[in-house]
């Protein structure tokens, strides 16, 4: 007998909870995008205590049903080693390393805010410390390049259960079907498979292949999978399987991660605009093994969310 669960609420926060938390009756929050990859963004002077476990708070403010709605929570306030430090939550609640498209907004927020009057600052993330070049036009900013650090390749690095020191164009089999995939860790795992024999990008199932990528068994933390096909020595189209998050419009660690793909398997120059369903990003890899990206930032609005809702 096959099941099937009537309500689909989520379970409200509990009054322990909100108060271990010390969260207010009405927390103030901002919706930003970054080409349509959109998270709830929260100020916190301390993102350590007493905030010591945000992940119910993250799932229930980004349901898009019940909450304010995006593809996850990210979390903003002071850090002991850079300008700035975030950490982002995925909308299952997850935490997860990094995510590029939020440090863009990240940028964006704490300048139009009037957090910072600095144009170039650095920000603090699980995937390490990120610096921030600010192109501001008529006293906001408008696009933002971001030091995205160097890519990482060794397997053990994302981390992936295959020997080697590299994982370059290999094969993989998902669903009985071989594909063939490359492994870099930008901060955070990534899978990166060219789709150009297998059709494009446009013609995968991804509600049925993105969760077999994700949760297969090489990737002991999961994966985020993006799925290319190159169009020309400078242009790459691009969907993403955000691991907790499922498909979104964009991912600049993503984005980063195929360009470097690409460039080690000769697809690419190391330099090329990746286009996403949200949009288009410059990456360049440039040969101090850094991975920049530029983009825009768009704050969508602002306002309260009644935690106990």
């Amino acid at each position: 007998m096959s099941s099937f669960v009537f309500d689909r609420r989520p379970t409200p926060l509990s009054e322990e909870y909100i108060k271990a938390m010390q969260l207010p009756d009405k927390l103030p929050f901002t919706k930003m995008e970054g080409l349509g990859n959109d998270y709830v963004y929260v100020w916190f002077e301390d993102l350590d205590s007493p905030l010591t476990d945000p992940c119910p708070l993250a799932a229930r403010i980004a349901d898009r049903n019940y909450g304010v709605g995006g593809d996850g929570m990210i979390l903003i306030g002071r850090s002991k080693t850079a300008d700035f430090r975030m950490r982002m939550f995925n909308v299952d609640g997850t935490e997860g390393e990094m995510c590029g498209n939020a440090t863009r907004c990240v940028g964006k927020y704490v300048y139009d805010h009037g957090l910072t009057d600095k144009k170039s600052f650095t920000l603090e993330t699980f995937g390490g410390t990120r610096v921030l070049d600010l192109n501001v036009r008529n006293g906001k900013v408008d696009t933002v390049r971001v030091n995205m650090g160097k890519p990482h390749l060794h397997p053990s690095e994302l981390p992936m259960d295959v020997p080697g020191d590299s994982f370059i164009n290999k094969e993989i089999v998902v669903d009985g079907q071989t594909y063939l995939g490359t492994a870099v860790s930008m901060g955070n795992p990534h899978f990166v498979v060219n789709l150009g024999e297998h059709g494009g990008v446009g013609r995968l199932d991804f509600a049925e292949f993105g969760p077999k990528f994700e949760h297969h068994k090489f990737f002991p933390r999961r994966v985020n999978t993006e799925f290319i096909e190159v169009l020309s020595r400078d242009r790459v189209r691009m969907r993403v399987w955000e691991r907790g998050s499922d498909e979104t419009l964009a991912c600049g660690t993503g984005a980063s991660a195929s360009l470097v793909a690409c460039a080690l398997n000769g697809w690419t120059e190391r330099s090329a605009v990746v286009e996403l369903r949200g949009g288009e990003l410059l990456i360049e890899w440039a040969d101090n093994d850094i991975v920049y990206m530029t983009g825009p930032a768009r704050e969508v609005f602002s306002g309260e969310f009644n935690v106990r809702g």
